[in-house]
């Protein structure tokens, strides 16, 4: 009989050990452990105040601008520790960008908002600038919508583009991982949809680290879920193994409505 070999499991982009970060003293997140994987989506669940987006600004240092945070534990990226003594965090977050829940454009051209980071990292040519924007536009499926008025206001775009300029943004300066928090809860469903599609396309490149409320979207977009409860890590594993036969019968009532 022949056995069927499971595929290998890459090597995490995050290894996240006994994580735990209070505000003034106040625990956010309790003693987390897990591993994140690239080239896949991973959707952070839960209700409010729970601890996800918590969670996900540690990825890329993003609560050190809060006063009065702590963070204790490790978080591995690529097997470097991100909160050593010594850490580039201007590059950590580089390479783990982050996208918001509203869409927050410069006020200043598409194309100055996408050639903002790489100018910020030393390119000045303005044949290879152009070219950054075209790639990253194209790349955030906004290319063919704004390519005939690259030099008026971002403002000027639907919230839906708008979002996919900020992600833009980020593959303009080569991130490596994607945060988002909650990148579809202030659009339109039609433009959610465009941005769930862009997820699935840039997942075959990219770690995508995603906090949403839509248990919809979460099993839509998403290879594994992470489940999160006042600040501790319920249940984390295959997002149709979550959803279909979770472990936890918190984590069931949660996906099935019951409470949150």
């Amino acid at each position: 009989m022949d056995h069927v070999h499971a595929p290998p499991v890459p090597a995490p982009t995050f290894t996240v050990r006994n994580l735990t970060i209070a505000y003034s003293g106040n625990p956010a997140i309790k003693n987390v452990s897990l591993d994140l994987y690239p080239r896949s989506v991973t959707a952070f669940i839960g209700p409010s105040g729970c601890g996800k987006s918590t969670f996900l600004r540690a990825l890329n240092r993003m609560n050190d601008l809060i006063p009065g945070v702590t963070t204790q534990g490790r978080i591995l990226l690529e097997g470097e520790d991100i909160y050593a003594p010594g850490v580039d965090v201007v590059n950590l977050r580089k390479r783990v960008g982050m996208v918001f829940q509203r869409p927050n454009p410069f006020p200043m051209s598409i194309f100055d908002n996408v050639a903002y980071g790489p100018r910020i990292h030393g390119v000045t040519d303005r044949d290879r600038l152009s070219a950054i924007v075209e790639r990253s536009l194209t790349a955030a499926a906004l290319w063919d919508e704004v390519k005939d008025r690259l030099h008026k206001s971002a403002l000027d775009l639907s919230g839906g583009q708008q979002q996919r300029l900020c992600i833009a943004r980020l593959l303009a300066v080569d991130s490596e991982v994607l945060l988002m928090d909650e990148p579809a809860s202030a659009l339109d469903p039609i433009s959610t949809g465009k941005i769930e599609d862009l997820i699935d396309e840039l997942k075959n490149r990219y770690t995508i680290l995603i906090v949403t409320h839509n248990m919809q979207q979460a099993g839509r977009v998403s290879d594994r879920t992470a489940f999160f409860l006042s600040g501790e890590l319920i249940e984390y594993g295959l997002t149709a193994e979550v959803f279909e036969s979770p472990r936890d019968r918190r984590t069931e009532d949660y996906i099935t409505g019951r409470f949150g």
